[in-house]
């Protein structure tokens, strides 16, 4: 049932990520005039505010994360005047009733945003049902991580399946709402060029990075019990795989896109021995400044993996023989997403005889920090040539905020909640993939156990163990650094 929401319950409200991300966005929404004016926003946490208390609480969120080109004071007090707050702890369902009174009556639609702890979801449903939120004109959005593996993924689900309808559930990835991520959809399936090269005729390998500087940074209990093959390849670099992989969609709906998505998460070839390495990190140093190691930011031993590199493959016609290396890991040099096409050679080179060597064409994708497209070419190095003509490599660079100078950069969740206001659920992850994910990860796992698998220490700074830059050198490839 399509309806647009004029109220909006944002669960966790008091949390970092509404600081951060949820509360700024809605700002930028406001701002922009993209939400209605209707629209009203109640949060709710544990945390004991009143409405005067958190708006103050989003003004100072704001006056840290909003951009200084979108923080007009007049709209900043307007959009704090949508605000409101009811404090309600989420296990106890018979807490819910005062959250109903607060949201009122004859609303034309409600989106509800689930950024809290997964033990809560399922109290949290039950309340929101027994409460009356629930009905047809109520969507809700969960905010990762939903659940540790298949089972307890399957058991948030179905406790949010036996009041909500698959239709009117968000599962959110936010990687989802950047730029460029969309992107490569337009970039696949608007150019001639592109597509008919996108297949194990042409392309070699592909390679998906995603790295980040910082070490736990306040997520200590949460990330020693998930680890990086939970926290970033199951979700976040599963759904860029999929992006990448799949097939092309009969049209841009919700529908078609995510069925092509789980064609591909469906046929991940179960990892073989040797077809994964594990690190953790080590006292070192970032950007010359001097890092604890993992067990001394955590505080004791552990086997928690913080660096896992993969060589997948993907068990179908357009991919057969082409490895996908993924790689992702804390306290690596750089911060960075992207991800590399790497083709094949030309199958002869007219120019060999004179000693100029072709390379392969790489088109490298970045999506964080910066947003870019970048297609290496092979160029004749200008001169005479009495020697022989002589070849180089010529990057095409196209920076998506200099190609684009008009539109507003915008934060990935502004679109998302956007979408889950107006009820567009192309951007979100539908059950079968989480599910598909899940099998794929947990099957990883339970080799681990069964291998008896450490995580190998690399230096904080460092690329990671030795062994990752194995991994991909065996099939002759190169990590991109």
């Amino acid at each position: 049932m399509a309806f647009v929401s004029d109220r909006l319950i944002l669960f966790g409200a008091t949390g970092d990520l509404s600081r951060r991300m949820l509360l700024p966005s809605l700002a930028a929404l406001h701002a922009d005039g993209l939400v209605a004016p209707d629209l009203k926003i109640i949060g709710t946490a544990r945390s004991d505010h009143d409405d005067a208390g958190f708006r103050e609480f989003a003004r100072a969120a704001l006056a840290e994360f909003l951009p200084e080109d979108r923080a007009e004071p007049a709209q900043i007090e307007s959009f704090l005047d949508r605000l409101s707050y009811q404090t309600l702890d989420a296990s106890k369902p018979d807490g819910f009733a005062p959250l109903a009174s607060k949201l009122g009556t004859g609303f034309e639609g409600l989106s509800i945003f689930l950024s809290t702890a997964p033990s809560l979801f399922e109290p949290t449903i039950a309340g929101l049902a027994k409460a009356g939120l629930a009905g047809d004109k109520v969507r809700i959005g969960l905010e990762k991580p939903l659940g540790t593996d298949l089972e307890s993924s399957r058991f948030i689900n179905d406790a949010v399946a036996a009041v909500f309808p698959e239709d009117r559930i968000f599962r959110i990835d936010h990687y989802l709402g950047k730029e460029t991520v969309q992107n490569l959809l337009a970039l696949r399936f608007a150019n001639i060029m592109f597509e008919p090269l996108w297949n194990a005729q042409h392309i070699d390998h592909v390679q998906i990075t995603v790295s980040e500087t910082v070490g736990l940074e306040g997520r200590v209990g949460f990330y020693d019990g998930a680890g990086a093959l939970r926290d970033m390849v199951q979700n976040h670099m599963l759904q860029l795989l999929a992006l990448v992989a799949m097939e092309p969609p009969a049209k841009f709906d919700a529908t078609a896109i995510r069925d092509e998505k789980v064609k591909v998460l469906r046929n991940l070839r179960a990892l073989g021995n040797g077809d994964s390495v594990t690190g953790q990190y080590r006292a070192g140093a970032i950007k010359g400044a001097a890092v604890p190691g993992y067990d001394e930011e955590l505080g004791k031993d552990s086997d928690t993996e913080t660096f896992v590199a993969i060589k997948a493959h993907i068990d179908n016609w357009r991919w057969k023989g082409v490895p996908f290396f993924l790689r992702t890991g804390k306290r690596l040099p750089e911060r960075k997403t992207e991800i590399v096409i790497q083709l094949k050679p030309v199958p002869h080179s007219i120019f060999a005889a004179s000693g100029a060597a072709a390379q392969p064409n790489r088109l490298i994708i970045g999506i964080q920090p910066q947003e870019n497209i970048r297609m290496s070419v092979m160029a004749k190095v200008p001169g005479l040539d009495r020697g022989g003509i002589r070849l180089r490599e010529v990057p095409l660079d196209i920076s998506m905020p200099d190609a684009f100078a008009g539109p507003k950069k915008r934060i990935a969740y502004e679109r998302l909640l956007l979408d889950l206001i107006e009820g567009d659920q192309t951007l979100f992850v539908r059950r079968d993939e989480v599910e598909a994910q899940w099998t794929w990860i947990d099957g990883i796992r339970a080799g681990w156990d069964a291998a008896a698998l450490k995580p190998k220490g690399y230096t904080a700074g460092s690329w990671g163990p030795s062994a990752a830059v194995a991994l991909a050198e065996r099939d002759g490839v190169s990590w991109h650094e």
